[in-house]
């Protein structure tokens, strides 16, 4: 099958008429591309949406929380205390802070759990110094597990050390969710990531056996995100283990380049590309375009991007707001021309945008917030207060 990047001029689903009105870069969110990741994802959970805590930190847009709501998922992780409020403005019902709150951002998050006492909201802990933000509070906890990525969490294979900090959360009087367990280290594109995946999950799983006959119940195991999501729905014990599992990948409801490569056979499509104008041509096999790394993220690298439709062209370094390109084969755009951008990491480039085109069968539909862009800014105990994303939504989806 031909690459996304070869099949624009073949898919005129991704050419929006009259794109000459629109100003570049612009971000371009495909709602009906949302709707069919919507429904991949839940194929591969058999149709069971409470099995997919997304997390948000993708989405971003009140409009597709809204959209993961309307199709039945109704649970999500997030990692920011905007991104929490923009989850239960939209209606989710269960969300979990998956980040290692202290301080004022904590004291923020108990603040919105105050405010909404019907939603189930909880966050992740690591250590016994971390447990009187919490204290008196509605907020649950999470104990996050270190499972090889060696960025947050408590040594897995500990297990007495583990078992020990749970019986200090609930000494603490916490309410005790259950064990977070991201392998975000697991990449498709090694042949033995499903090896390794399985052998975290198989220690997951005698952790698990071990707190039991403990005397601790975990009542939710919350694993994966998008490229070790397979290996996850596929791992027997986890369907068959007494406590609910829940699998977050977030970037699925828009895919980039490396989604794509991660699951390429899954029925996933981009969601969201890049519009951009090519302004220059400073040389006969270049041209630049204005999608430079303020529109387009460069954290996964040269290139940043592919360019739609054009095999030929290959992204170079970016600055600010230039995106250099090199014609290595093929035409070569001209000055004026609009190239359509699939990022290679979409999460921070859909964080760049202030505003996102909705576009719907090749028509813009509409101009809405990237309502959970960026952090609330506040100052714990004083008048200068965080303030909600309410006026940031843009207007309901259609359902």
């Amino acid at each position: 099958m031909p690459a996304f990047t070869d099949r624009l001029k073949s898919t005129p689903q991704y050419e929006v008429q009259d794109s000459q009105a629109l100003s570049t870069p612009s971000l371009l969110i495909y709602t009906e591309m949302i709707e069919a990741n919507i429904s991949a994802a839940l194929r591969m959970m058999n149709g069971d949406a409470s099995r997919w805590r997304p997390h948000l930190k993708t989405a971003k847009l009140g409009y597709t929380m809204r959209r993961l709501v309307a199709r039945g998922v109704k649970t999500a992780k997030c990692a920011t205390t905007l991104e929490l409020v923009a989850a239960i403005d939209s209606g989710m019902e269960d969300v979990v802070v998956a980040f290692p709150l202290m301080g004022p951002n904590a004291a923020r998050v108990r603040e919105i759990a105050a405010a909404h006492p019907e939603r189930r909201i909880s966050t992740l802990v690591e250590g016994v110094d971390q447990l009187d933000e919490w204290r008196t509070s509605t907020v649950g906890v999470f104990v996050d597990l270190n499972s090889g990525m060696n960025r947050t969490g408590m040594a897995e294979e500990h297990f007495e050390e583990v078992r020990g900090f749970i019986d200090q959360v609930q000494k603490a009087g916490l309410r005790f969710c259950g064990l977070h367990h991201y392998d975000g280290h697991i990449k498709n594109t090694d042949p033995s990531a499903a090896a390794v995946a399985r052998e975290g999950y198989s220690r997951l799983v005698e952790l698990i056996a071990y707190l039991k006959r403990s005397g601790i119940e975990v009542k939710e195991v919350v694993t994966s995100g998008t490229p070790a999501m397979p290996h996850a729905l596929s791992f027997a014990p986890f369907a068959e283990g007494g406590f609910v599992h829940r699998v977050s990948p977030g970037t699925i409801v828009y895919n980039d380049r490396s989604s794509l490569q991660e699951l390429p056979d899954c029925g996933f499509v981009p969601a969201a590309l890049v519009l951009s104008t090519v302004v220059s041509r400073p040389l006969e096999n270049r041209v630049t375009c204005d999608a430079g790394h303020k529109a387009v993220s460069v954290d996964a690298g040269v290139p940043t991007c592919d360019v739609m439709g054009w095999p030929g062209l290959m992204g170079l370094k970016p600055s600010e707001e230039h995106l250099p390109i090199e014609v290595r084969s093929g035409e070569t755009p001209s000055r004026g021309e609009l190239l359509y951008l699939l990022p290679a990491h979409v999460c921070p480039t859909v964080n760049n945008f202030d505003k996102a085109v909705l576009v719907r069968r090749g028509m813009v539909e509409g101009v809405v917030p990237v309502t959970a862009r960026g952090r609330e800014v506040f100052v714990a105990g004083s008048q200068w207060h965080a303030t909600t994303c309410n006026s940031r939504r843009g207007p309901s989806p259609s359902s």
